[in-house]
């Protein structure tokens, strides 16, 4: 999964790619931003799960959330690299995705 996401994220790709296979984290940040402030990040958008209505509060955004707790994701791969303009990226791979509608993360 690493091996995925490490070219991609050294080509400076930073959106995900339709024809791939594996559910896709992407962040990008300033200054030591590390693997781990990237997936807390992520998991700051709990706050905007609710899970009875399988859905994000109005206006936000949760699926990167769902995507890292997605009970049937069995491997993640993940990335990180500087890239020339200072900021860092990082790309975590999932396996198999989540987020599919109509299925709840857990």
């Amino acid at each position: 999964m690493e091996m995925r996401s490490d070219p991609m994220v050294n080509n400076g790709s930073f959106h995900p790619c339709p024809e791939f296979p594996y559910g896709e984290n992407l962040a990008k940040g300033s200054g030591d931003f590390t693997g781990k402030a990237a997936v807390d990040l992520w998991v700051g958008e709990k706050q905007y799960y609710d899970y009875n209505s399988n859905s994000c509060a109005s206006g936000k955004v949760c699926g990167h959330y769902t995507q890292v707790v997605w009970r049937k994701s069995a491997r993640v791969g993940c990335a990180r690299v500087r890239c020339n303009n200072g900021w860092w990226f990082i790309t975590c791979n999932y396996d198999p995705p989540g987020n599919y509608v109509g299925q709840r993360p857990y």
